[in-house]
């Protein structure tokens, strides 16, 4: 399976699905709201391929002919012709909901519309179009190109072909894919991951151990590749706190309450590695 892909939203996650796909042969249009940040998304996509290219993974004549593959643009109506959707912009339900209200008008009947929200329901993104069958959210994990997994989420209305198709998409650009089948917030990676760095910070945040030794435990007795203070960090504490919340919001379950410290600290502008500070220091 290879076509046309549209991106929207050209930041780390758009340019790494856009990366991923370009070089599995799929054309690709790479969206975002100004001219600048459609040009450093695809520089983004130039210089993973370069370090790919630079290690012996990837040989050079491929990446450039991936990279040809590759088109910024700003326009929306550059989707209209697209075989597969994926928006990759922030996590906030209105935003959402207006670029998939816009899409639906634009694209072709039979077009797959797929949200790589970690948080979002999925049911409520495709409620803004008038082919909720056809909306599925494929949770893509960061940085794209090295990650492998790929989390497929049904909404309440979507189909047994849009379900099958976005399988097909995220296994043919190398990804192995676990299925949501009912569409709850966070669906089952974030639920996991912020269930276990909410109760870590409130370890930490009532001195129960040092951040250090909280994210030990987890590497050394549960096998961890990161801790997950050292996990919220590289993910932004400030992306966390919205994950978190988020679920809260939807759930109303108290282990999803984001702790005080986390709310300081995005106020402080200690965001983690991207600041320099969080709950480490960089």
């Amino acid at each position: 399976m290879a076509g046309k892909l549209a991106v929207i939203g050209a930041g780390l996650m758009g340019s790494g699905i856009a990366q991923v796909a370009a070089q599995a042969g799929w054309d690709v249009v790479l969206r975002d709201v100004t001219d600048a940040a459609a040009r450093r998304g695809r520089q983004a996509v130039e210089e993973s391929f370069g370090r790919f290219v630079a290690k012996g993974k990837l040989a050079a004549a491929d990446a450039e002919a991936a990279l040809a593959r590759v088109t910024p643009t700003t326009e929306l109506e550059a989707a209209g012709d697209a075989d597969v959707v994926v928006e990759a912009v922030f996590e906030k339900i209105e935003v959402k909901q207006d670029i998939f209200r816009t899409l639906d008008r634009l694209v072709k009947d039979d077009t797959i519309l797929a949200s790589n929200t970690s948080a979002l329901p999925i049911t409520k993104i495709a409620a803004a179009t008038e082919r909720p069958e056809r909306v599925v959210g494929t949770h893509f994990f960061s940085p794209v190109p090295l990650m492998q997994l790929c989390e497929l989420v049904r909404g309440h209305k979507t189909s047994d072909e849009t379900l099958a198709r976005a399988r097909e998409f995220a296994e043919g650009v190398g990804k192995t894919c676990i299925v949501v089948n009912r569409d709850i917030a966070g669906f089952v990676t974030t639920r996991l991951i912020s269930a276990l760095v909410v109760e870590a910070v409130r370890l930490y945040e009532s001195g129960v151990a040092s951040a250090e030794d909280i994210d030990t435990a987890c590497r050394l007795g549960f096998g961890h590749a990161m801790g997950p203070l050292a996990t919220a960090d590289m993910t932004g504490v400030d992306i966390m706190l919205h994950a978190t919340g988020n679920i809260y919001a939807e759930s109303q379950d108290e282990k999803f309450a984001p702790p005080e410290i986390m709310r300081r600290l995005v106020d402080a502008g200690d965001l983690g590695r991207k600041s320099g500070q969080g709950f480490y220091d960089y």
